[in-house]
């Protein structure tokens, strides 16, 4: 699947409603990644090229529409961190240390 296909699938409200409600199932690995990802998106510096890159990743992340369920315990949310891990390589240079420091501080917000 190209990123494109769940780009669509991507809104700002979307994305909080997601994190907030299954942050716990979600895990700590897959909530970085995605808020990394999200705050390097909302960044004015990063192309364009870029943020299609990464809506299309948490697009895929806030989809009902999985390759696993992100109901099933453990392996549920294995295929969105890889699909997040995929992008952020691919934009790596676009996300900041700025970026990974306020994801870091978000969870440390929810997730104490």
């Amino acid at each position: 699947m190209a990123d494109t296909d769940f780009s669509a699938q991507y809104s700002d409200d979307g994305f909080w409603v997601k994190i907030k409600t299954y942050a716990k199932a979600a895990g700590r690995k897959v909530l970085e990644q995605a808020l990394k990802m999200y705050y390097s998106a909302t960044d004015p510096d990063t192309p364009l090229w870029a943020k299609t890159t990464i809506y299309g990743a948490l697009g895929y992340f806030i989809s009902p529409i999985d390759a696993i369920p992100d109901l099933l315990p453990v392996v549920g949310y294995t295929d969105d961190l890889g699909v997040l891990i995929a992008a952020a390589a691919a934009v790596t240079a676009h996300i900041k240390d700025e970026h990974v420091q306020k994801a870091k501080a978000t969870l440390q917000q929810w997730l104490p």
